[in-house]
């Protein structure tokens, strides 16, 4: 099972676009350094919705490579087509990825049924592990506790990330599901409590810029040590809430190059980070101790 502090990595670009494949590396390599415990390629926050497919694949092979088995990557590979989501799940298995993340179909509203029956066309087709991914706020589409059951009854849908920040619904779900099958939290403000109820990790926006510091966040809470997860978490929240003063990624690209990390690439049609934002977020890096 993989567990802790798992980032969902931007994928750097130069100011017009392109891939920055250099700064790829050197962030992959921070996280091997200050103990994140795994890596999302190519989900929400690496800007997945305008990669294309090719592209796709180089950036989650070249996070293959750069990691070289140190610690697991997991490949986002949801698509609203059902094929597409097969393919590209196929072609990350090919690529030796360890998982792969698949969110439900967006746009598309696909009733329970439907999501039930697309996920596990994509686990029967690709034998590799899979993780559910229900993000509502983005999708339009909410994945209910009892389809995830349903799902997790099949052997490769091996866990969860629950980004409602519904701590109910978080604590019914590990209640619920069996004890091998994990919840990972997708919303770094309610995150600790959720490891606490008893999830296994954090696949955060968050560790992008605070890598030494999630992955301390996620071993207190894991360890059930609430007051120190607390203390810890209260002094990341300034941070934390500045991730999403704009639509993630723009605010966490914009921060890691404040950092010196990457220059200011995002690609259409997203934009940089408004001028009213850059004091909030620069302000939360500093009040804690990002620079």
């Amino acid at each position: 099972m993989i567990t802790g502090s798992i980032v969902a990595l931007v994928t750097p670009m130069t100011s017009n676009g392109d891939i920055d494949w250099d700064a790829l590396d050197k962030v992959v390599d921070l996280h091997l350094d200050k103990g994140t415990g795994a890596i999302v390629a190519v989900g929400t926050t690496g800007e997945s919705a305008t990669l294309d497919c090719d592209e796709h694949c180089q950036v989650i092979k070249r996070v293959i490579k750069r990691v070289a088995g140190k610690i697991p990557v997991i490949a986002g590979t949801g698509a609203n087509s059902t094929s597409e989501a097969i393919e590209l799940t196929r072609e990350a298995k090919e690529a030796g990825a360890d998982a792969c993340l698949l969110v439900t179909p967006y746009y598309n509203k696909p009733p329970q049924e439907g999501l039930y029956q697309h996920h596990k066309a994509i686990a029967e087709a690709v034998d590799i592990p899979q993780i559910l991914y229900n993000v509502p706020g983005r999708t339009a589409c909410d994945m209910l506790p009892e389809t995830v059951c349903r799902l997790a009854e099949i052997p490769n849908i091996v866990g969860i990330k629950e980004a409602t920040g519904d701590l109910q619904r978080a604590k019914e779900l590990i209640d619920a599901v069996p004890a091998d099958f994990a919840v990972y939290s997708g919303d770094d403000a309610t995150a600790p409590e959720l490891m606490l109820l008893g999830g296994v990790g954090n696949i955060s926006v968050t560790a992008n810029v605070a890598p030494g510091e999630m992955a301390e966040l996620c071993r207190l809470a894991m360890a059930g040590d609430a007051e120190q997860t607390r203390d810890l978490q209260n002094k990341l929240m300034p941070l934390h809430n500045s991730m999403f003063v704009e639509a993630n990624p723009i605010p966490v690209k914009w921060a890691m190059a404040e950092m010196g990390l990457m220059q200011q690439g995002i690609r259409l049609p997203l934009v940089e980070l408004s001028d009213q934002y850059h004091e909030e977020v620069r302000g939360a890096l500093r009040t804690t101790g990002i620079i």
